[in-house]
């Protein structure tokens, strides 16, 4: 596989894992009593987005070097 190949993979497994992360320890201004006028209450208080995306980056990573190691045995 080409670079671009395993680039555009990574793409689309970072997405994957970003969306099934993202829920991850999120409370709600409701829930957690800090409601800010005019916003939403079931809005994230702190949604800690940094944190998320270097955890899905690093996840990703992960699951394309067994996707890789997956495609080698099957090459065998």
């Amino acid at each position: 596989m080409t670079i671009a190949t395993w680039l555009a993979l990574y793409f689309i497994i970072w997405w994957t894992v970003l969306f099934a992360v993202l829920p991850f320890g999120v409370r709600s201004q409701l829930e957690s009593g800090e409601v800010t006028s005019g916003t939403e209450p079931g809005a994230p208080a702190k949604p800690r987005l940094l944190k998320k995306v270097l955890a899905t980056t690093v996840v990703s990573a992960i699951v394309l070097a067994l996707v890789k190691v997956a495609l080698a045995l099957i090459e065998l």
